[in-house]
């Protein structure tokens, strides 16, 4: 009698077998073509059509599961939210900005760093953000030590690195979103400094499409915050107003995330 998958499968190799499965010695090599074929057919009846695998949770990753967020964004206050012509023309130069990124990578790459750039191993984060905003937004160190070691000169330490091409050049694809989530994890309970802004800025531009889900949702939730923090704003002359409105149009318009996107009131309906 035929199994189920012999007769909804037909043979490529028809091969009429005349041994019986008590001639056949499943545990030693096979004799000849047609004892092989025999032998992976008697294997493959013994095997269960269903098969439950035993996984422990606890081996499992804490970040297996993502979970890409569909809330949209805060809408601007009055007065505050861009034309639709000003953030076109923004992702038309941060087109422009990645372009030149990417031809020239091989060259920045190559760049010899300064002694002072210690880059922070892809995990630290920590020490990612003292990298990216100073001792002086994220302090690393006593203010007693930070007093006692400054200099006439400027001081990457305490102002933050600034996103050289010489640095950026130099993260791949799993570094630049560790970094990006560093930085946006770090905003959700901060305030926006003007070197989180050039950091997220030149990460974004490096940042390679299509997006893998952990960063889909990641620049999705530096959106909503930076709507956020801008629906708190009381004035257009703050300073923080053009940089939350770009973060916000590049995040919605050049990664097409439109949900996100800010609409001027002629524009809405």
């Amino acid at each position: 009698m035929k199994s189920d998958v012999e007769e909804l499968m037909p043979r490529l190799l028809p091969v009429d077998f005349q041994d019986t499965a008590e001639d056949l010695n499943l545990n030693g090599p096979p004799r000849n073509p047609r004892e092989y074929l025999r032998q992976v057919q008697l294997e493959a009846s013994q095997c269960p059509e269903v098969v439950v695998a035993q996984i422990d949770p606890k081996k499992l990753k804490k970040k297996q599961t993502v979970n890409a967020s569909v809330a949209g964004c805060r809408a601007a206050p009055e007065g505050f939210c861009p034309s639709v012509s000003w953030q076109q023309q923004q992702v038309s130069n941060f087109s422009d900005v990645r372009q030149s990124i990417a031809k020239n990578r091989k060259h920045w790459r190559s760049q010899t760093l300064d002694e002072n750039v210690m880059m922070p191993k892809i995990n630290d984060e920590e020490g990612w953000k003292r990298f990216c905003l100073g001792e002086m937004v994220y302090p690393g160190a006593s203010s007693c030590q930070l007093e006692a070691e400054a200099e006439p000169m400027l001081d990457y330490r305490r102002v933050g690195f600034p996103p050289f091409l010489s640095i950026v050049s130099r993260l791949n694809q799993s570094t630049v979103l560790t970094v990006l989530e560093i930085l946006i994890n770090w905003f959700e309970e901060n305030e926006f400094v003007s070197q989180l802004g050039c950091w997220l800025y030149s990460l974004l531009a490096c940042l390679e499409k299509p997006l893998l889900p952990e960063a889909h949702s990641s620049i999705r939730q530096l959106a909503r915050r930076c709507a956020q923090l801008r629906s708190t704003l009381e004035s257009l002359e703050d300073e923080k107003l053009p940089a939350l409105n770009l973060v916000i149009c590049l995040v919605a318009r050049y990664f097409e995330q439109n949900d996100l996107a800010d609409q001027p009131p002629s524009t809405q309906g």
